[in-house]
């Protein structure tokens, strides 16, 4: 199935109504939730280059703001819908709750290709980006950060042009800067180490030890290369990551039985994660399918590239050694494959608490900002270990007490949170 043909706020919205259904919500606050408060949709004029002018379709939603500014990433991709930014602030939404941090849920996008877009280019459009959207957006509204295919770069020129338009330092109005212009250290392995946390938190709730575990990614971005440097030092081993390969437009697998080397890989792999398959074959890499990732012989599955891989069409591939699927990438699992694996003995964790490690290291910096003092990187990780083991230990927790399973009882705990927090302030 096409990443066009699924949409994926649909699947937003049936996993919202599932959870609604079991906290028997009244129909306003179901209606309230089920959709964004508030979206921009608008386009972007740049001169190219070559001189000639493009316009770049753009979007920001901003999902609900009850318990705090809303906070999301920024992604360029070429294939970025309406739908898409939708699902992500969404699932921002219950993200930020089932954490425990003050903040709503936003997501935007911008459908373009980096790949194809000199660096002036991509400053254009960050630049664009907020002359159009600066009386909606700041710290105390709407925070963002960096997502697919954007980096910290991208977060400074947004900054630096949201501040030149208002004529003041607003330092926490966008995430995932450079720590030297109020970036916070922690924040780029913050995502990737976030997941392995829960790992490590669900292999002990599985009686496995850690040391000697496999793994299999899909992804090579910075979610998936920090979640490999953190659970190769817990002992883990990675034999196979998947990455896309733009040039020939489809994705490669790449393995390696007796371990990938981390440092090997990074060394011929592009910005946007994607390896160089003819200089992997020359240090020892079997190059795969794409999809051959899935089919490992592992104890964990990671997902963590794009939406929708993992479907009830290829479900069946799945290597009956997995033990774990941790969601590092936003909807990776269809509804209906969700469904299937439910019924089998593979333990899920759930995406938005899988992968919330990047907001709330997110939430850390624009505290840092605000207070104008900064952590040191030992510091940051080590509030972020705490943060996630908590609020996994919560939804395992109710899991357990509501014979319920983990993305039901992620979504019910985070769900409620904002729910009470709209009844507080009479919305609905």
């Amino acid at each position: 199935m096409s990443v066009n043909s699924y949409n994926l706020f649909q699947t937003a919205q049936s996993q919202f109504d599932k959870a609604a259904d079991l906290l028997e919500l009244n129909s306003a606050t179901r209606e309230f939730l089920r959709n964004p408060m508030r979206e921009f949709h608008f386009t972007i004029p740049i001169h190219m280059d070559n001189g000639e002018m493009k316009v770049f379709r753009a979007f920001r939603i901003q999902h609900n703001d009850a318990r705090g500014p809303v906070e999301g990433g920024v992604r360029f991709h070429p294939m970025e819908t309406v739908d898409t930014v939708r699902a992500s602030a969404m699932w921002m939404t219950w993200k930020t709750a089932v954490v425990g941090v003050p903040l709503g849920g936003g997501n935007g996008g911008v459908i373009c290709d980096p790949h194809n877009l000199s660096d002036f280019e991509q400053e254009q459009i960050c630049r664009g980006w907020v002359r159009q959207l600066v009386k909606n957006i700041g710290p105390n509204s709407d925070i963002s950060a960096p997502d697919i295919m954007t980096n910290s770069q991208h977060m400074l020129w947004m900054l630096d042009e949201y501040e030149t338009i208002l004529g003041a330092r607003y330092p926490g109005a966008f995430t995932g800067k450079p720590i030297e212009m109020g970036g916070s250290q922690g924040r780029i392995q913050a995502t990737g180490y976030g997941i392995m946390i829960a790992v490590r938190e669900a292999l002990k709730e599985l009686n496995i030890k850690i040391n000697g575990t496999t793994a299999s990614f899909q992804g090579f971005g910075k979610v998936s290369y920090y979640a490999i440097e953190l659970y190769q030092k817990m002992g883990g081993k990675v034999i196979c990551v998947s990455t896309w390969d733009n040039n020939e437009n489809r994705s490669f697998s790449f393995r390696k039985k007796d371990g990938i080397n981390l440092e090997d890989l990074r060394e011929i792999t592009n910005i946007y994660g994607g390896i160089n398959k003819d200089k992997a074959e020359d240090i020892g890499y079997e190059v795969l399918s794409g999809d051959a990732w899935l089919e490992q012989e592992v104890d964990i599955l990671v997902p963590a590239a794009i939406e929708n891989q993992i479907t009830d069409n290829n479900t069946d591939k799945i290597n009956k050694c997995v033990k774990i699927i941790a969601e590092g990438a936003n909807g990776p699992t269809s509804s209906k494959a969700d469904a299937i694996l439910n019924k089998s003995s593979i333990f899920i964790i759930p995406d938005f608490l899988a992968n919330a490690g990047g907001v709330i290291c997110s939430y850390f910096e624009q505290v840092q900002n605000n207070m104008n003092y900064y952590w040191d990187k030992d510091e940051v990780l080590a509030k972020l270990d705490v943060k996630m083991a908590t609020a996994y230990a919560d939804v395992s927790d109710f899991s357990r007490e509501n014979k319920l399973g983990m993305r039901d009882s992620a979504y019910v705990i985070a769900v409620d949170k904002v729910a009470q927090a709209c009844h507080s302030r009479g919305w609905v």
